[in-house]
């Protein structure tokens, strides 16, 4: 069955960066589309960047065009999001999606604190 699995989270000041992970399994990673989502405290999940499975192509939520990254490595069946310059409005919980590009498919991942405060 589908699997995918988030790490890197954690608690960072403002200014600094983190790469959070997502391996999965279960599918055929290099074929799919895969996202990453986040849900802050009292709103509702938002897409952050999605990437197709070949790494050509790449979307990202307009606010966070500059800072945020996504890549993938097929190879290990892992995509990755690089944040920089981390604010403490992208405190949230970041999720993994497998399979959507407009809208999110039902596989997601556990999810991965990100707080980003002084």
């Amino acid at each position: 069955q589908v699997q995918l699995v988030e790490s890197g989270g954690g608690l960072v000041q403002p200014g600094e960066s983190l790469r959070l992970s997502c391996a999965a399994s279960g599918f055929t990673f290099s074929s799919s589309t895969m996202s990453w989502y986040r849900q802050a405290p009292g709103k509702e999940r938002e897409l952050v960047a999605a990437i197709t499975g070949s790494g050509r192509s790449t979307k990202f939520a307009d606010s966070l065009k500059g800072r945020f990254t996504i890549s993938r490595d097929n190879a290990k069946n892992t995509v990755y999001l690089q944040m920089n310059s981390l604010k403490p409005e992208d405190t949230a919980v970041y999720y993994c999606n497998a399979g959507g590009w407009d809208v999110p498919s039902r596989y997601w991942g556990q999810g991965t604190q990100v707080t980003v405060s002084s």
